[in-house]
């Protein structure tokens, strides 16, 4: 048998390994993020509890002002599509799913073939303050073709990195936007 023949097996044998590894290593991830804010729950609220409100203060809405977008509805129920060329923001849809006014938001989010997540906000007041927490939960195979679920796995070990970027620009405009 050929060295060629021998590196071209090994190298097939690897790529075997590491798309099976895909499919099997885990793929939940949580991202959680918090800030103080020097405002009580009642006020900050209505800016995260209305999707409405979001432009003024969501990291994703700033990255790209010509994003096409669309809420409908209110409340629980209330849902919001955006669909942009800007491969950051890129299309989905999120939807409330639970409200638990003052201290609690729950939404659903959809990003097509990249699949789906949870997000929430909890606030807690701290001494005339509020504490902000941020998080998202998902398992990066769900809802996403079954060819790129590996790859997907894969991208789960870097999205603590790269959400938490976000949702640390997005905590800090909430925090200027409601302290100003």
């Amino acid at each position: 048998m050929s060295l060629l023949v021998k590196i071209a097996g090994v190298a097939a044998g690897f790529l075997i390994f590491v798309i099976g590894a895909g499919f099997i290593l885990p793929s939940h991830i949580h991202v959680e993020r918090d800030i103080v804010i020097d405002a009580s729950p009642d006020q900050i609220f209505p800016l995260i509890s209305d999707l409405d409100a979001w432009e003024n203060w969501s990291p994703w809405a700033q990255r790209d002002p010509n994003v096409a977008m669309e809420v409908i509805g209110s409340g629980v129920g209330q849902r919001m599509t955006w669909d942009s060329e800007n491969p950051e923001v890129g299309r989905g849809s999120q939807q409330v799913t639970r409200l638990d006014p003052p201290n609690y938001v729950e939404t659903h989010l959809d990003f097509a073939e990249q699949g789906v997540a949870d997000a929430a906000f909890n606030l807690t007041a701290e001494d005339g303050q509020t504490r902000v927490v941020w998080s998202l939960d998902t398992d990066m195979r769900a809802g996403v073709p079954l060819v790129k679920q590996p790859l997907s796995t894969y991208l789960g070990f870097f999205m603590d990195r790269l959400i938490g970027r976000d949702y640390e620009a997005g905590l800090q405009n909430l925090k200027q936007f409601v302290e100003r």
